[in-house]
């Protein structure tokens, strides 16, 4: 059938809609953040941590001895940040949004994980566990972790019930968190686990940002961990 000259132009339109809603939902791009602000300082003073627990290493990497979270001192809404990770094998940890209570993190907060997938010890876990999608809750579009000691670059934007996620130049993430409303299923059924007890869709969209520390014993690292608030 040929399409018309008014076809085309509604056609077109609808692609521009489309790639413009929330202003990020169709990009797979990273950006240029290196004048953004960093999340942390190299004091570390405008974090919130157990001391001597989280470091900046001689190669200018945040790392931490144990598994416990940094958070940022200011709350965030409408953002994004961008963080490049790297970490050793078998690691289990992630970048965590939205959080609204730092003593009790695990049911008021949005994490966005990060594994080593391709571990032997991870080969088989839940989809929803696995690196660049949201724990417990969504499994990633796409499986690109790297290697453990390669660099990985993730960026989150969240912006109200949006949440959009990028690792290694790839959409993992790319939903609507107000599709969650029940604290034991998500929305195609399959389990979330017991200790995450709110629903995503009751999250309020302002909060921490934080990154997880050592777990299992395998080390993480972070760099270029900046942020930058949606106009």
């Amino acid at each position: 059938m040929m399409m018309t000259r008014h076809d085309w132009m509604a056609g077109a339109m609808a692609c521009l809609a489309l790639t413009a809603v929330n202003g990020f939902a169709q990009k797979a791009e990273h950006p240029d953040s290196k004048d953004w602000k960093p999340l942390f300082n190299k004091a570390l003073d405008n974090a919130v941590f157990d001391k001597g627990v989280w470091y900046y290493d001689d190669n200018g990497n945040l790392t931490a001895t144990e598994d416990k979270l940094i958070w940022s001192a200011d709350d965030y809404e409408n953002f994004t940040v961008d963080v490049e990770y790297s970490f050793g094998p078998a690691a289990n940890s992630g970048v965590f949004i939205y959080c609204s209570d730092i003593k009790d993190s695990t049911p008021n907060s949005l994490e966005i994980q990060i594994l080593d997938d391709n571990h032997e010890n991870n080969k088989n876990i839940n989809p929803t566990w696995k690196n660049g999608g949201m724990f417990g809750r969504l499994a990633p579009k796409v499986f690109n972790v790297k290697k453990p000691g390669e660099w990985n670059r993730m960026t989150i934007t969240a912006k109200g019930k949006h949440v959009h996620v990028v690792v290694n130049g790839e959409v993992t993430v790319d939903t609507d968190i107000s599709k969650w409303t029940d604290p034991k299923k998500n929305p195609d059924g399959s389990d979330i686990p017991p200790w995450l007890s709110k629903p995503l869709a009751d999250l309020p969209t302002k909060g921490r940002i934080g990154l997880q520390g050592k777990h299992g014993g395998a080390p993480i690292y972070f760099r270029y961990i900046r942020v930058k608030p949606l106009e």
